[in-house]
């Protein structure tokens, strides 16, 4: 298993648009060999004194969090993902107005150390 995750700041009122996109995306990356896409909308993203979720994508008024990730099978899996995201027009067609700064999006793969839950 491999975990990519994502951290956007989303104009509050985008949140139609940010959902069309991501359900249009979930459905290519299940092209792909996605397992699992989980999207989060901000309900409870406390501000801290020292850093937060705001801060880590320097979200502006009227914006809300966005945390998801996507799980594949293995590294090996995202990485052909990407190389085939690359060559797809897929993603300039369906994608060249995108409802959120990609600029302050916050991503990462990660190798899981511990999942509860999961086969």
């Amino acid at each position: 298993m491999y975990v990519q995750g994502f951290l956007i700041a989303v104009p509050e009122g985008k949140q139609a648009a940010y959902r069309e996109l991501a359900q249009k995306s979930a459905a290519k990356f299940a092209e792909y060999g996605v397992t699992e896409i989980v999207e989060g909308w901000e309900e409870d993203v406390p501000d801290g004194k020292v850093t937060d979720f705001r801060m880590a994508v320097k979200a502006e008024p009227g914006e809300k969090i966005v945390f998801s990730w996507m799980i594949w099978p293995d590294k090996a899996t995202c990485d052909a993902a990407h190389g085939k995201m690359q060559e797809d027009p897929f993603w300039e067609e369906e994608f060249g107005d995108m409802p959120f700064d990609g600029k302050r999006m916050i991503y990462g793969g990660f190798s899981p150390l511990f999942t509860m839950g999961r086969d």
